[in-house]
């Protein structure tokens, strides 16, 4: 009896040998398992991390290569790299600024892409960034409309022969082109200006400034608004209806743009093209836009005409934006700072 008791707990010891033997085989083939899983995630999203964040890294490094609107610089900094040396016209330039940074607190600047529709860009951007809505005549008339009344109404079937910036086309598809530009204009302007928190809205503006077929439809709708204004008024001093502002006798008192028709084709058809607004076009482009245009003008340092205000007259409600330039060809966005 006592050797079946011994022969039965040493086979029962055996049994448990076996089967811990197998289970610790297969536990460290777990635990082997387990822990070049564990390696194998960690390896993976290391590389998944690295991954988004080369990809991030290049659609930002591809954001601020396509945006017309640069990032804030420092303004004294943005001086001392671009006006070198002790030239003449550097010096000034160089006091001008630090006259700026000094007395007017502006301390910082965006640069703005230099070409032709350089002050359109940067006057639009701001009303953008800022959130201004539109003018009151916007509200209360439907801009989408003001191609077809030109072209119908009062039979300017010369608008056929408008310009669109690089692209000089012209023909009967120049009122639908028109149109598709008066829509991007109104949708975008209304969804902008109807985002109440900054940082939103300033990411909507690089992003819609970072689309030149998007941007460009929204400059040619504000030169075709210049345009419709300029026959309004035309239309009127004809008429004798109503007085008119003093910067459209200005504007048809130039042998270049007596009328609306030389209006359009020695001036608005090559704007974005090979010239920008002059002096008096951006006059009407406060004007019509219902803001205060404040211009820096740097080469106009100690003098008079170093700060010019477009229009000269304008309304006490009026929203305020400014401007840098230093040739009155391209134009900055100073930012303000106390």
């Amino acid at each position: 009896g006592r050797h079946e008791v011994w022969s039965w707990k040493t086979a029962s010891k055996e049994s448990l040998c076996l089967m811990w033997q197998k289970v610790k085989v297969q536990l460290m083939l777990s635990m082997s398992f387990l822990t070049a899983l564990f390696w194998y995630c960690r390896r993976l999203y290391s590389f998944l991390a690295q991954l988004l964040k080369r990809w991030s890294n290049y659609l930002q490094r591809q954001l601020i290569r396509n945006l017309s609107v640069l990032p804030e610089v420092d303004l004294l900094g943005y001086s001392a790299r671009e006006w070198k040396g002790e030239t003449k016209q550097a010096k000034q330039m160089r006091e001008a600024y630090e006259e700026l940074f000094r007395s007017c607190h502006i301390k910082y600047l965006r640069q703005v892409r230099r070409d032709n529709y350089s002050v359109v860009r940067a006057v639009l951007f701001q009303i953008f960034s800022q959130g201004i809505p539109f003018p009151s005549w916007m509200k209360e008339r439907d801009i989408l409309k003001l191609p077809e009344k030109l072209l119908y109404s009062q039979g300017c079937n010369w608008i056929q022969q408008y310009s669109f910036g690089p692209e000089r086309y012209t023909g009967p598809n120049a009122f639908g082109k028109l149109r598709k530009c008066m829509e991007a204009l109104k949708t975008n302007w209304a969804e902008i200006s109807a985002t109440r928190d900054p940082e939103e809205r300033g990411s909507m503006c690089n992003t819609l400034f970072s689309d030149e077929s998007k941007e460009y439809k929204l400059y040619e709708a504000i030169k075709f608004i210049m345009l419709y204004e300029v026959v309004e008024a035309y239309e009127q001093i004809k008429s004798r209806d109503e007085p008119v502002h003093n910067l459209f006798s200005l504007l048809f008192a130039r042998d270049s743009s007596s009328d609306p028709l030389s209006f359009m084709m020695n001036h608005l058809n090559s704007i974005g093209d090979s010239i920008c607004l002059d002096q008096v076009e951006l006059f009407l482009l406060g004007y019509l836009l219902e803001v205060k245009i404040r211009v820096y003008r740097l080469h106009r340092f100690n003098s008079e005409e170093f700060q010019v205000n477009y229009p000269d007259e304008y309304r006490r409600e009026w929203n305020e934006i400014s401007l840098l330039t230093e040739d009155d060809r391209y134009y900055h966005i100073p930012l303000f700072r106390t």
